[in-house]
């Protein structure tokens, strides 16, 4: 029998409808994908790309060659440049000139269609990365928001075999990012807990939806997951933001991570996937004093995995409600019953 469940997090509704599960459009594979010489993401062909914003190098390499771990580059397609003027037009038909940042983080040398295959320390230098440029463009007042996402494979928009993480900067908060924060920041202020803190006390305690904890983190599959064998990641503290998190912090979601993807790996094989960072505001001004001084306690830091194996449709589209055919009980039993190694 489905259910109709409410997202506290996003403020969302979602269909759980495991009847749906037969449909004949279930299920999806990823191409085999061999090396190619013209992948502009491979190590040896730097200068197929923009120049490098960034890069963790091998020491005595320089800029633009090979010898690094990972390395960030502008979008060569963007939807937003830093080169565009900061400007903001008023009136019936109000917009910005399309001021921004979008950046392609190149997560590995080696041409590689999926983060299923990343070790330790591959996923270490990946959020170290991703840590540093938040860093930087935080200190850019004129960006407020970032987007950092991973798409891979095709239905999950991919458009590169070569594993790669995006990153969008905006100079303002998109609407459900906004309501998400002032709707964490309320919770926080009555409650004095953040509402990822009490879910997943809450999770914990019932010990149905949980995949797997180490350290100050857990992965759980979501009350009301949109899609089939999502799992988000959360911290049980007030850990910072991806450019604050320490070190061992980081080591421990690196674990988490690469433990979680290989446990989704035994019950899904090769699946296309979006992979969503939750970040805060970079600007007091965008969201106003209160929201802004309480931010870390409020917001906390998580990452949300969405496997692709199911189409919407229409009635998705239409109305925003998402019809997720496997339970997230189901599939949190069957990734915690899944061996990890």
């Amino acid at each position: 029998m489905s259910e109709i469940r409410y997202d506290r997090m996003r403020d969302t509704h979602v269909i759980i409808a495991p009847e749906r599960l037969h449909r004949p459009d279930f299920g999806t594979t990823i191409e085999n994908e061999s090396l190619s010489h013209a992948c502009p993401f491979c190590a040896g062909n730097e200068s197929m790309t923009p120049p490098e914003i960034f890069a963790l190098r091998d020491p005595d390499t320089f800029a633009n060659e090979a010898g690094w771990q990972t390395r960030v580059v502008p979008n060569l397609y963007k939807a937003v440049q830093i080169e565009t003027p900061y400007k903001h037009h008023y009136g019936m038909n109000e917009y910005w000139e399309g001021f921004g940042a979008h950046e392609v983080i190149i997560d590995t040398p080696n041409h590689r269609t999926s983060m299923r295959n990343w070790n330790e320390k591959e996923f270490v230098d990946w959020m170290k990365t991703l840590g540093q440029r938040v860093a930087d463009l935080r200190r850019d007042n004129r960006i407020a928001y970032l987007s950092l996402f991973k798409n891979e494979g095709r239905d999950a928009g991919a458009t590169q075999a070569h594993s790669h993480t995006q990153l969008i900067g905006l100079p303002i908060i998109p609407k459900e990012e906004r309501e998400g924060y002032v709707r964490n920041h309320e919770y926080f202020k009555s409650t004095g807990k953040s509402l990822l803190e009490s879910i997943l006390m809450q999770e914990e305690e019932a010990n149905i939806r949980i995949v797997k904890s180490y350290g100050d983190f857990s992965a759980f599959c979501p009350y009301a997951s949109a899609y089939p064998f999502e799992v988000m990641i959360g911290s049980k503290k007030a850990l910072g933001q991806m450019d604050t998190l320490s070190d061992e912090s980081v080591r421990q979601l690196a674990a988490l991570l690469m433990a979680t993807f290989k446990k989704l790996e035994r019950q899904l094989g090769n699946f296309h996937f979006n992979l969503l960072i939750a970040t805060a505001p970079l600007q007091q001004d965008t969201v106003g004093e209160e929201v802004y001084s309480h931010i870390n306690e409020s917001s906390r830091f998580s990452i949300r995995i969405m496997p692709r194996i199911y189409h919407h449709g229409g009635f998705e589209a239409g109305t925003g409600v998402i019809i997720n055919p496997v339970s997230p009980e189901l599939a949190a039993k069957l990734l915690r019953e899944s061996r990890d190694v």
